[in-house]
């Protein structure tokens, strides 16, 4: 897999690839893009709709699987792998950000919506993030990851307005987040000595300081009902 990750300025050339000098000659190196494509290997673009459209439709060709002309390299033609493909990941599906949560992003071109498949992945099932958590923090109990996944459903349920009352909380729990609170509950379980709950402890550093006050006291809340005392 090759990776990249989109940001506002990003040009082609970091796509491409572009002349360095080496050893006092100047000498083409491929971007991660042209590598992918040379070599049958997946390339993802990450965070695309950050990308200024101008060079997003710098793609079309690419995801029609034409043939990429390197200009710069002396009009180098590279025919596609047969392995490669191209995939890229956003926060929105390219009709910008209506939530107002995913600042920096940007409504893309038309033209390069049209020539691509669009995905909604939403959550894991309880199943797959118990799998998740498991791997990644093999020293929380089963019974405490299945309550930090119970309460990790319930933020995102208000958060998306389920229970019929959308926008009721400003932030949601999403995997890498509830990661991050297992990770850190673990980390700070020493904090019962101190008559400290590792498990709100940890819970404010991983999402509810960045919440209002409103819904920090409502996480909480949820915590206290799914943990008990």
């Amino acid at each position: 897999v090759q990776r990249l990750t989109a940001h506002s300025r990003m040009e082609m050339p970091e796509l491409i690839g572009h002349h360095v000098v080496i050893d006092g000659d100047l000498v083409w190196q491929d971007g991660p893009l042209t590598i992918a494509m040379r070599n049958g290997h997946l390339f993802l673009l990450d965070e695309l709709d950050l990308l200024d459209p101008a060079t997003a439709a710098g793609l079309n060709g690419i995801v029609e699987g034409a043939p990429l002309v390197i200009a710069e390299n002396g009009g180098e033609i590279i025919i596609p792998h047969k392995d490669f493909r191209f995939v890229a990941t956003g926060n929105t599906n390219g009709a910008g950000d209506r939530t107002g949560l995913f600042q920096g992003t940007l409504q893309q071109n038309a033209a390069l919506m049209d020539r691509m498949w669009v995905v909604e992945v939403g959550y894991p099932s309880p199943d797959q993030e118990k799998a998740i958590l498991s791997a990644i923090c093999p020293q929380v109990p089963g019974q405490i990851a299945d309550t930090m996944i119970n309460v990790a459903n319930e933020v995102r349920s208000l958060f998306m307005g389920e229970d019929g009352n959308p926008g009721a909380i400003e932030v949601t729990m999403s995997t890498r987040t509830m990661l991050r609170w297992a990770q850190m509950s673990w980390f700070f379980q020493g904090k019962s000595k101190q008559g400290v709950n590792p498990i709100n402890y940890s819970l404010d550093r991983a999402l509810a300081n960045r919440a209002s006050p409103e819904t920090k006291r409502a996480l909480h809340e949820i915590v206290q009902r799914h943990f008990g005392n």
